[in-house]
């Protein structure tokens, strides 16, 4: 299984990329700095310069890879389209380029409350909204999906379980970048994973449980 990674760089993606490498995958990282992506990544990953923008600057790179996983996201910022372009168009690209190649599945990495209209993360240029519209771009896309709508999302990890629950029923948590990381790559191992929408926090009264009999409870 070779692994697809876009936004690898951010706080996220290089946590995915780091557990990739660690479980063995081989890993393509699509970066926009190579500089910064080799400050940050294994020298293990092969590095791919180009912008989510831009699918020719991907096309070719992915054409090798077996599976896809997104954790891009506008940054906050002042551009009224970031949003527009980054968690919508940009994901459009990947999912348009993926199914050029049959990936085999596309893990996206969404949010909380992405079906919430007046939710105050809206205020920031509709991020939600454009976040809400890759998911369902990606589900009429015929790719075999999964994906994960995580809590607030923390640097800092901790020892506490991971609550894995069905979409739109979760309205507030947070949880570790490490812990995403880890149910996006059990998503590419567990079959009840595949074409789910799932969210997650993590709570101290939590059990700790497999990721694997998480997704097989929802």
């Amino acid at each position: 299984m070779k692994a697809f990674v876009a936004g690898a760089t951010g706080e996220t993606g290089r946590r995915i990329v780091s557990q990739l490498v660690e479980r063995g995958f081989a890993v393509k990282a699509l970066v926009r700095d190579r500089t910064k992506a080799k400050a940050l990544l294994s020298p293990d990953v092969e590095l791919v310069v180009g912008d989510i923008l831009d699918a020719s600057s991907f096309n070719a790179a992915i054409a090798d890879c077996t599976v896809v996983l997104c954790a891009t996201g506008a940054a906050p910022g002042f551009n009224p389209f970031a949003p527009l372009q980054i968690d919508y168009l940009g994901t459009k690209n990947l999912v348009d380029v993926a199914k050029t190649h049959s990936i085999q599945q596309f893990v996206f990495v969404s949010s909380l409350c992405t079906s919430k209209l007046l939710h105050p993360l809206n205020l920031f240029f509709l991020v939600l909204v454009w976040k809400k519209q890759a998911e369902e771009y990606l589900r009429n896309s015929g790719l075999t999906y999964t994906i994960v709508r995580p809590g607030g999302l923390k640097n800092e990890d901790n020892d506490y379980g991971i609550v894995m629950s069905v979409a739109d029923s979760l309205l507030e948590g947070s949880i570790p970048r490490t812990k995403v990381a880890q149910v996006c790559i059990e998503a590419l191992l567990v079959p009840a994973a595949q074409n789910k929408i799932i969210e997650i926090v993590a709570a101290a009264e939590a059990k700790q449980r497999p990721v694997s009999e998480l997704f097989a409870n929802v």
